[in-house]
């Protein structure tokens, strides 16, 4: 045998850890209900006030703004917001980055409401 060879300690062999299994709860898993077209409208009319409170405080003329919604047989509702047109830039903001944070508050609360939706700048 070489050196090498009879310096090489021999491995040992661990035994296996343990492991915690998942406790699992005795409530059942709740299962996703369709919704009913009186819940989107009640869901919608939230996200309409949500885009009409953030267009009210950005925009120079508040008395302006007209928030329209719309659901379609696939259950997407279509917000469509109306603004003067001196404050469409306001309202998208640089890049789109306002109009995009608004998108992305509408999405949270639509996931929460197990919807989709969607915003139209008009």
């Amino acid at each position: 045998m070489s050196k090498s060879e009879e310096q090489e300690e021999p491995q040992i062999m661990s035994e296996p850890e343990e492991q915690e299994e998942p406790q699992t709860t005795s409530e059942p898993e709740e299962q996703e209900k369709p919704q009913t077209t009186r819940e989107l409208t009640a869901q919608g009319e939230s996200m309409k006030e949500l885009v009409e409170y953030i267009a009210k405080s950005i925009v120079d003329e508040p008395d302006e703004v007209k928030v329209e919604e719309e659901t379609d047989e696939e259950g997407l509702l279509t917000l469509k917001l109306q603004v003067a047109d001196e404050d469409k830039g306001r309202v998208i903001g640089k890049q789109g980055r306002i109009a995009e944070a608004m998108r992305a508050l509408l999405r949270v609360k639509a996931a929460k409401a197990s919807s989709r939706v969607r915003l139209e700048i008009i």
